[in-house]
């Protein structure tokens, strides 16, 4: 209730001033005693994932607190785990403004963000300083600037930064806002990162004693085909996690409303079935040798069932979240 009057104020400025303003008021109340305004107890439904115990299954998705400011405040919200990111190894604008639009008719959110960050050395500090012990995934990409044939550089650069003060690690490769991002899924290029990455994770848990575990975060849009051979992949590769899905390049759903023809990455409702759909190929074709995080229109304990039902163990939330608050969190737990 309260959340509906904040975001009717909210919903009359522009997207990305809104963001700007929350992400600076989280950050500044997260471990005050001013987070009693989004605070709440939510209920113990734990479950282990990845050999990592989490107190329940509802996680906040990548991309909402990119540079890590605000992880104390989501933790208040009662989120079984948050996953802060992308970050890239150098500091970067993004894409030009505006790039983020309200489709407020179907409950969705275009972005073009373009793995806008302030670098990975400025997400460690923040990381650092937060006060949360909870479950914490950091969602690694690569620069803008960075030729895809070097792209691997920047997800080993970006792992060594990350890896001790991460829970697990996501290898984002399947935002449509990067060039060339998307065809790191594929062949012999997926093969030749995650070989890499999984190499450099061996190196990495005998320095710090500890295995970290690596998940692979992909698109909806994608054939029964190319969902197989990502599968294979996975694997072959000994990849610990996938999180099915990032936004979608279909218009579908948000036709003839207005932005819904903007560039980028469309997320909320109208991904809920392609998500869905990739999360159940994904699960025949792994045959349950890895887990499936679920994101993608879940604005709901129906929709967070659907996708455990399709084969996800766990699920990420983020435009429902925009759109109904922080109580979406204990809603979903409630009713799991």
């Amino acid at each position: 209730m309260f959340y509906s009057v904040i975001r009717k104020v909210f919903f009359q400025f522009d997207p990305e001033r809104i963001h700007e303003f929350t992400i600076k008021s989280l950050k500044g109340t997260g471990a005050s005693p001013f987070n009693f305004l989004y605070k709440q107890s939510v209920k113990d439904k734990p479950i282990n994932v990845m050999g990592i115990n989490f107190p329940n299954p509802v996680g906040l998705a990548a991309g909402l607190d990119k540079n890590g400011e605000c992880i104390d405040a989501f933790a208040a919200m009662g989120f079984g785990f948050v996953e802060v990111g992308t970050v890239t190894p150098k500091p970067q604008p993004g894409n030009d403004k505006p790039r983020i639009f309200r489709l407020p008719q179907a409950n969705a959110v275009i972005n073009r963000m373009g793995f806008n960050n302030k670098g990975v050395d400025y997400l460690v500090d923040q990381v650092r300083a937060a006060k949360f012990n909870g479950v914490l995934g950091i969602n690694i990409g690569k620069n803008k600037a960075t030729p895809e044939e070097n792209a691997k550089d920047d997800y080993i650069h970006c792992m060594r930064k990350v890896y001790d003060f991460a829970t697990y690690i996501t290898v984002n490769i399947s935002s449509p806002n990067t060039p060339g991002l998307r065809s790191l899924q594929y062949g012999e290029a997926l093969d030749e990162l995650l070989s890499a990455l999984k190499a450099e994770q061996k190196v990495l848990s005998e320095k710090f004693d500890k295995y970290v575990p690596l998940a692979v975060k992909i698109a909806p849009d994608l054939n029964e085909e190319e969902v197989n051979s990502i599968a294979d992949s996975l694997i072959s590769n000994e990849i610990d996690g996938v999180i099915a899905t990032n936004t979608t390049l279909s218009r579908e759903g948000v036709e003839g409303l207005e932005h819904g023809n903007e560039q980028g990455g469309l997320s909320g409702a109208p991904v809920k079935d392609k998500s869905t759909a990739v999360i159940k190929l994904l699960a025949k074709a792994l045959d349950n040798k890895l887990p499936i995080i679920g994101v993608g229109g879940i604005a709901s304990s129906d929709d967070a069932n659907e996708k455990l039902a399709a084969g996800a163990s766990l699920v990420q939330v983020y435009t429902g979240f925009i759109y109904q608050g922080p109580e979406l969190v204990k809603d979903i737990v409630d009713g799991l």
